[in-house]
């Protein structure tokens, strides 16, 4: 989905980055699945969709982080538990 030559402008400090690794933009995408699952958690079947859309934009390294953060998130609501099947496959 991402080339790995990817150029942003950021406007505020005028500095351009190379590679989307290493972008304020890559980790955003990861908070910003976080503070979606986080918004509908009320619905299991709504979290286990965002959840299994995360995983297709999310970076290898970013969707390791988020089983953490699952596993911690999860631990008192168990109606979320089968999301927890989804990340480990």
């Amino acid at each position: 989905m991402y080339s790995n030559e990817f150029t942003r402008f950021k406007r505020n400090s005028g500095q351009f980055y190379k590679k989307i690794n290493n972008t304020p933009m890559a980790r955003a995408m990861y908070e910003y699945t976080k503070t979606i699952l986080k918004k509908v958690s009320f619905s299991s079947d709504l979290f286990c969709k965002e959840l299994e859309k995360a995983l297709k934009i999310l970076l290898p390294h970013e969707v390791e982080e988020l089983a953490i953060w699952l596993r911690e998130f999860t631990q008192n609501r168990p109606e979320l538990y089968p999301s927890l099947q989804i990340i480990s496959n």
